[in-house]
Formats: structure tokens, sequence, C-alpha cells
């Protein structure tokens, strides 16, 4: 079992207490913007990923696992609802992302990246429903991408993961319907994150591009002519946790300046 022991599990007093959010990925880029918008909100929060140095600097209760893993999942699950009780809201936020062109992917390559964005999310998913079931209430969230959407050249593999994110978001949320679970995906394009910068990287070392050259390329199909911000997505899921969001569900909400 992994945690911050420093941290309370129990709300402070005069808090007002919204539930437990459990968010995949916590410990950078959106994950961790996630997670500091939901506790300010008044939520618990745990977080959880690989790396227990970034999930440390957070400052929130957290688990280290991998998410492709799905008894390490369950494992992390069960001791975070045993320090901060049932977890209400889970955002599947982990991924991963590589640019290979089309003719160079591997079955290795392929199968590294589903395992990731789809799988992840399932067993993430999955952790949490059964409490959700038994209270009746919940919120499934994954954080997909504008790549489940519509297309891009040099990401086919990701592109088809993050597809594949939003069919299983649109199934999942008319499986559940009547559960009073609610099932929904965030799809942003580029996003101002470490991600981002090393593909920004990636495209300088590979074309000679400058880094500026390399993010306009990155930015050029968002009619607003700029990376999201993480808190922009952040504020989304919050939405989506909330009971004015109680009648979205199977929805894919396209964060992009309109691009899609």
């Amino acid at each position: 079992m992994n945690h911050s022991e420093s941290l309370q599990t129990v709300p402070v007093k005069g808090h007002v207490d919204k539930g437990h959010v459990l968010v995949t990925g916590g410990g950078s880029g959106i994950g961790a913007a996630t997670a500091k918008v939901f506790s300010d909100a008044g939520y618990r929060v745990t977080i959880v990923g690989r790396t227990e140095s970034t999930l440390r600097a957070q400052d929130l209760p957290y688990q280290v696992c991998d998410v492709t893993d799905k008894g390490a999942v369950t494992a992390a699950f069960a001791s975070a609802v045993k320090l901060r009780g049932p977890v209400t809201v889970v955002i599947a936020n982990a991924g991963a992302a590589e640019s290979v062109p089309f003719a160079k992917l591997t079955p290795e390559h392929v199968q590294g990246l589903l395992q990731v964005n789809v799988v992840g999310v399932i067993n993430t998913w999955q952790a949490a429903l059964s409490d959700m079931q038994t209270s009746g209430h919940g919120r499934l969230i994954a954080i997909a991408s504008t790549a489940g959407l519509r297309g891009y050249p040099y990401v086919s593999a990701y592109s088809a993961a993050k597809h594949a994110v939003v069919g299983l978001t649109k199934s999942v949320a008319l499986e559940l319907a009547k559960t009073g679970v609610t099932t929904n995906a965030i799809c942003p394009g580029f996003v101002n994150t470490p991600m981002v910068q090393s593909a920004i990287d990636n495209i300088v070392a590979t074309t000679g591009r400058s880094a500026a050259e390399a993010a306009d390329a990155l930015i050029a199909g968002n009619p607003q002519k700029r990376l999201i911000e993480p808190v922009e997505v952040a504020e989304s899921a919050l939405w989506l946790a909330s009971d004015a969001a109680a009648s979205v569900n199977g929805h894919c909400l396209a964060l992009s300046g309109g691009e899609v």
C-alpha cells in the first residue's frame, strides 16, 4: 500500500465534503491540475500513478500503481477506499502517446498504446463500479482526445486507441444508464503539458524546426491558435461530476477551440 500518511483521511470540520475522486495519471499535467481543482472544490482526492516522487510532490493522498495491471489497480482502489471512503468520481486520465509513421508501426507499439490508453481506462472504471452501483450514484470520466474524434498523421495507433475510448464511453454509458452512474469522456486538443512538450522536442529533433515553429505546427488546427490549458480540462471534469451534469451521459466533450 502506498499513500501519504501525513495527509488527513477524513473531511476537515466545516469543510463541505462532496465525495471521493480518484484521478489516474495524477502526478503531472492534466491529472495534477484535475486533482487540485477537485480538492479545492471540496472533494476528497486520491491520485494514482507509476512514479511515487511525482505523486508525492502534489501534496495529496496517492497510490502507486500501473493502470495496465488490473490486480494493482484493484489493490490501489481498495487501499484508497479504506483511507478515504468509497470512490464517487473516477477520472481515467493516465495515457501515453508516441509519433510513429504508419508504415513503421509494430504490433508491440500498437499493443503498448492500447494497454495504457484503453485497458487502463477499463481497469480503472471497473475498480470503481461496484461501489457506485451499490450507492446508486457515480461518475466515470475518461480523458480522451480530439484524436478520438478525428484522425491525425503519424499517430494512427494513438488515434485508434482514443477512438476506442470514445466507443467504450458511449457503450458503457448505455449499459449503466439506469444505475445512477454516468459515463463521459473529455476530448481535448493539444494541451500545455509535459507530454506535448515532448512532442515539440521530437519535432525539433527530427525536422530541424525551431521550438516555436514546432509549437505552431501543433496548434495550426485549433481555430483559436493556442494550446488548451490543463485547468480547462480539469474544470470540465468538475462540471461533469456535478449534479448539473446528471443527464449528460455518453457524451464526448471536445475542448479544441472549434477544431471538431
